[in-house]
């Protein structure tokens, strides 16, 4: 028990809270992790509970890895036979144990998004719909949100045309999904509480194992995540879920905060234990966080407090548009680092659509100085790891017709889409899927030649089919590392890939990651690998150890923290988002997602807007987000006058401040350490003049003048 002594109070209370039902309101910064690693030790150590009978729960593979290794430090081998995971990953198990109960095998595979969308065009495509008027991202939300509801095809509720046009296209959608032996990411929690629901010896035995149920970032569940946890919770009743209304953000994927509000009218009995003392932020940062959430309702009011200090002020800062904002954002990394206050990795720029990255890219980039850019293509989004992901899973689960037509002719092997489709129809007369019936061809049987395929087109088919049952044969022999490379050798996929040029070599590059991965699977084997790939995240892929700046939105944010953040773009209309304003619910959503943004700083914080907006290449007046005017002045760094509205006739509306520019291009200019050098261009900020200067001896760079210390040589 020597572990609580590093605990604070009210952690300490949480971690040993007595059985039954707990909730624990975890402020941002608060330790919950480690207050869930604690009480899973305290369980163990403590309490002498197996850790086999202990099911841990959590939203991404990061903070489940995070969790392990914790587990690990307090336990070691003590924790061998627990449960920890993301919920698809716990639903991914229970379902390929049980799926004799289920209309899929167990060898299922799992569609990503792009699978997803992909299936929603094809169907739409087949029912004459036009994608124009029922846009496929808006059809797939809808069905995802159904699913996300616990709402099968059958009991769609149609209220309009597009209801109906969605209904339709959601029954072929699930129709596909079988047919290839397939689920969707909402499907796993989807069929997990059918599962639970239509069989009640399933759900008891399940509930009877899983004596203590332990739940990471409860707000974010959805109606299906809760309903599953009411099933698995059924018997013992020991559940314990960590939260925070006020980090819900995730609204539009189905999450509803209004599950913590459930939570105590379900359990009526439940422990709830608050988690206020913040290790990560100033008090000034958390201040200011209060200042802006504390107006949202339906919440548990929490006085976060640090014993970090005060800290430094809050800059809120007026730009001229979002241009110069960016410039603002690099002028001011560039020389927090060129004079030692800060690393570049200590920086995060966050906004609230991807859209916004454009012009801080552009500054990056001008500036010659290297960013990171979180929820751009991943790195399973590339096409070459996309081909060999398509091959594993066609091996693996032969009906997926997705991944057949994607590799079928991947290298080019001569199989068109008229062949394709031959094979296709072949396959539905048989009642075999494509897949199936090619590995037919390839274990012997003979391609009906001349009466529906031509000779040619046999004998490429009958290549590929001789292949593809081949690699079937040995998957279950073979770890996925060796039946990847047999598959790169039997296609010849490197010299396909690799053609010589610059990109070619990064692509196989790329190929050359995804084998080491596949590495790490030698004993765990391709079904783990597979579908740990399905369902790994931005976050997941997020390079906490490159020393450089990062760029992402506010949602992809949360649960990372950097000791200095720029909220950029802090105007209405962008934030609050101008389609929530008619939204009460989205509105608060809005206020929220800020919160999280402020809290993921640790000692500095920036706040900005601009004055102008451009609509149409032209400059048009822009309001400051109305949040900003719930931050008290004594929390911000200089006059308050900083932020300004148009209909504000006060004193306190300012104009910018504006330099007069000392460098203009074409000017030779000295440096004491680099030597002579031409002024190629030159910008002015509220603060300061940044001048890029091309060096006879080092090349360009882009300097501070306040800092740079230039001599004007003519």
């Amino acid at each position: 028990m020597d572990y609580l002594e590093s605990l604070n109070p009210q952690q300490q209370q949480a971690v040993v809270a007595g059985t039954g039902p707990v909730l624990v309101l975890a402020g941002p910064g608060s330790g919950k992790t480690r207050v869930l690693t604690h009480r899973i030790a305290y369980l163990v150590g403590g309490l002498g509970v197996h850790p086999y009978h202990i099911v841990a729960v959590t939203f991404t593979n990061k903070a489940a890895r995070e969790m392990e290794a914790r587990l690990q430090n307090l336990l070691g081998e003590q924790q061998r036979g627990l449960t920890v995971g993301t919920f698809h990953a716990v639903c991914g198990r229970i379902l390929r144990r049980e799926a004799e109960h289920l209309p899929f095998d167990s060898n299922y595979v799992i569609f990503d998004a792009d699978d997803q969308l992909r299936i929603v065009k094809q169907v739409l495509q087949e029912l004459d719909l036009d994608e124009k008027r029922y846009r496929p991202q808006s059809v797939h939300a809808s069905i995802s949100r159904a699913k996300n509801d616990l709402i099968f095809v059958d009991d769609f509720p149609v209220q309009t045309y597009r209801d109906e046009v969605v209904k339709r296209v959601y029954t072929r959608y699930q129709q596909i999904l079988l047919a290839s032996n397939a689920l969707d990411f909402d499907d796993m929690l989807l069929w997990t509480v059918l599962l639970m629901e239509d069989q009640p010896a399933v759900r008891e035995r399940y509930a009877r194992r899983f004596e203590h149920l332990l739940v990471d970032e409860f707000q974010d569940t959805n109606v299906a995540q809760y309903a599953l946890l009411r099933h698995l919770s059924s018997f013992h009743r020991n559940i314990f879920v960590v939260g925070d209304v006020d980090q819900s953000i995730y609204r539009w994927r189905g999450a509803d905060y209004r599950n913590v509000l459930r939570f105590e009218q379900d359990f009526p009995d439940a422990q709830v234990i608050l988690l206020e003392q913040n290790y990560r932020s100033t008090q000034n940062i958390l201040d200011t966080a209060m200042a802006v959430i504390d107006r949202n309702p339906h919440r548990t009011p929490k006085k976060l407090f640090t014993r970090r200090g005060r800290g430094q002020k809050i800059v809120v800062r007026e730009l001229y548009d979002d241009r110069e904002m960016a410039s603002y954002v690099v002028h001011r990394i560039a020389e927090d680092v060129a004079t030692g206050a800060a690393q570049p990795g200590d920086f995060a720029v966050m906004y609230r659509t991807n859209a916004q990255s454009r012009l801080l890219e552009e500054a990056f980039l001008a500036a010659g100085l290297p960013y990171k850019l979180v929820g751009a293509q991943r790195f399973y989004g590339r096409r070459e790891i996309r081909d060999l992901i398509a091959y594993l899973r066609l091996v693996h689960n032969p009906r997926d017709e997705v991944s057949l037509t994607r590799v079928i002719n991947v290298p080019r092997r001569g199989i068109g889409n008229k062949t394709l489709l031959t094979l296709q129809e072949l396959a539905r007369s048989l009642g075999v899927s494509p897949g199936g019936l090619l590995l037919r061809w390839g274990g012997g049987e003979t391609p009906p030649i001349g009466e529906a395929l031509s000779a040619r087109a046999a004998a490429s088919l009958l290549s590929f089919g001789e292949m593809l049952a081949a690699w079937h044969q040995a998957k279950d022999a073979l770890p996925p590392l060796e039946l990847m490379d047999r598959i790169l050798a039997d296609t010849r996929y490197r010299e396909y890939l690799d053609d010589g040029t610059e990109e070619g070599q990064e692509r196989w590059d790329n190929v050359m990651e995804l084998r080491r991965l596949a590495g790490e699977y030698h004993d765990r084997g391709l079904v783990d690998f597979l579908e740990d790939v399905a369902l790994i995240s931005d976050q997941d892929t997020y390079d906490e150890d490159a020393n450089v700046p990062t760029l992402l939105t506010l949602h992809a944010a949360k649960g990372l923290e950097f000791p200095v953040v720029f909220i950029v773009g802090l105007n209405d209309g962008t934030l609050p988002h101008f389609r929530s304003f008619d939204d009460e619910e989205a509105m608060q959503e809005e206020r929220r997602l800020l919160y999280v943004g402020i809290t993921r700083a640790k000692d500095r914080l920036y706040l900005l807007y601009a004055l102008n907006k451009s609509t149409y290449g032209y400059p048009e007046p822009a309001e400051p987000s109305r949040y900003l005017d719930d931050i008290p002045p004594e929390l911000v760094e200089g006059a308050r006058s900083t932020v300004t509205r148009k209909q504000d006739l006060s004193p306190r509306r300012t104009a910018p401040v504006r330099l007069e520019a000392q460098f203009r291009p074409g000017m030779r200019v000295r440096h004491p350490h680099w030597g002579e050098g031409m002024v190629l261009n030159s910008t002015v900020d509220a603060d300061d003049e940044v001048v890029d200067v091309f060096f006879e001896d080092v090349g360009l760079k882009r300097l501070v003048a306040s800092l740079a210390r230039l001599t004007v040589l003519r």
